[in-house]
């Protein structure tokens, strides 16, 4: 199925925080564009790509506005993700305006291989009380009103509550460059996970390790680039074979071709241990979730934010995911998981192993710079 491609959005309560799930982008741009209207004293932003276009002056002009009624302004944004989006100009009229503008790891000839070690979040905080984050950057290829039905399918979540608080606080550490960006988890089990020290850097690799192990009954798994590690690669091999249900939701269609050969170069593995590999068929998937045990009634838990499954993510890039158990969030994550697999095409293993050899050559390429993908 690939005509209508209808969406789900879902709103969860837990203690101390209130959740919200936007699936299109232009529903996400319009809430965080009122929140950035109605902010009465700060405004962080952080994005990996914030495009001159339609979707991107909106944002400046907002946040220009902002600075006018005296609000505190800083956007961060990462070098290497907005290079080729034209930004300088817009940037310029930014800081003219009054926003504090910063860019994550300049090009710089004294210091060449910092340029790859990118800031992959995203996420705008509120008053230091609401925040959102997730996979959408900003840019026109999220909003269907300026790009049209092949818009690109992503997540995101905004919270109001004491995430907001730890929000900021990450913001802050990776604006001014302190080592110190673990939060603990909040009463409620809500936690905000980033991997900006060489700790939590191991601790996002752990916590999503551990969940493949100690998964019982499902793990779900959608994301644009999926390019494993060894060990995470063996983690979803081992829970297959113990009879736990792995899918992997994986896109068809990319804007980053060679990742997704890559990734075919795992796919062989995994199919013959009974991993179920979907490629989803409509447009872009840009996702990026991983929900563990999501149809019981307890145990279930979810990872969603800005960390894919592959080499940037887990070992270069700074990532973003909110962790949490809260029931109705993971039963709405879940419904949609299972919405967007209505969509999607299951692959064989049988007719996988026939791939040409041409296949096999593209692949064995890609894989040999997995780690720079």
């Amino acid at each position: 199925m690939v005509a209508g491609d209808p969406v789900l959005i879902a709103g969860a309560m837990v203690e101390g925080n209130t959740h919200r799930l936007y699936i299109e982008g232009d529903d996400l741009y319009a809430a965080m564009l009122a929140a950035i209207k109605a902010a009465s004293n700060s405004i962080q932003l952080e994005t990996y790509i914030f495009a001159d276009d339609e979707i991107g002056r909106r944002f400046a002009d907002a946040l220009l506005d902002a600075v006018k009624r005296g609000v505190d302004v800083r956007l961060h944004i990462d070098a290497a993700g907005s290079l080729f989006w034209h930004l300088h100009a817009l940037a310029r009229r930014l800081k003219q305006g009054g926003v504090r503008v910063h860019w994550f790891h300049r090009w710089s000839w004294r210091q060449p291989w910092r340029y790859n070690r990118r800031n992959h979040r995203k996420m705008l905080i509120i008053d230091r009380q609401r925040v959102f984050l997730g996979g959408y950057n900003i840019h026109r290829e999220n909003s269907r009103a300026c790009y049209g039905e092949q818009r690109w399918h992503d997540l995101h979540i905004s919270v109001s509550g004491r995430l907001g608080e730890q929000a900021a606080q990450l913001f802050d550490a990776f604006w001014y460059g302190k080592g110190n960006a673990w939060m603990s988890p909040l009463p409620s089990g809500d936690m905000l996970l980033s991997n900006h020290t060489h700790a939590s850097r191991k601790a996002m690799r752990r916590i999503y390790r551990n969940g493949f192990a100690r998964a019982r009954f499902s793990i779900d798994v959608a994301t644009p680039y999926f390019v494993p590690d060894y060990r995470t690669r063996q983690a979803l091999i081992t829970a297959a074979q113990r009879g736990v249900q792995v899918r992997l939701l994986l896109p068809r269609k990319t804007d980053v071709r060679v990742a997704r050969w890559a990734a075919h170069a795992s796919y062989a593995r995994l199919l013959e241990a009974g991993v179920n590999i979907f490629e989803y068929l409509p447009r872009v998937l840009h996702a990026k979730l991983v929900v563990f045990d999501g149809n019981q009634a307890s145990g279930r838990w979810v990872a969603v934010g800005t960390a894919n499954i592959d080499y940037r993510s887990f070992f270069v890039n700074y990532e973003l995911n909110l962790i949490t158990a809260d029931p109705i969030l993971c039963h709405d994550l879940q419904q949609q998981f299972e919405h967007d697999l209505q969509y999607s095409e299951k692959l064989n293993a049988r007719h996988w192993a026939r791939r040409p050899w041409f296949h096999r050559l593209a692949e064995a390429i890609a894989w040999l710079v997995r780690r720079w993908l």
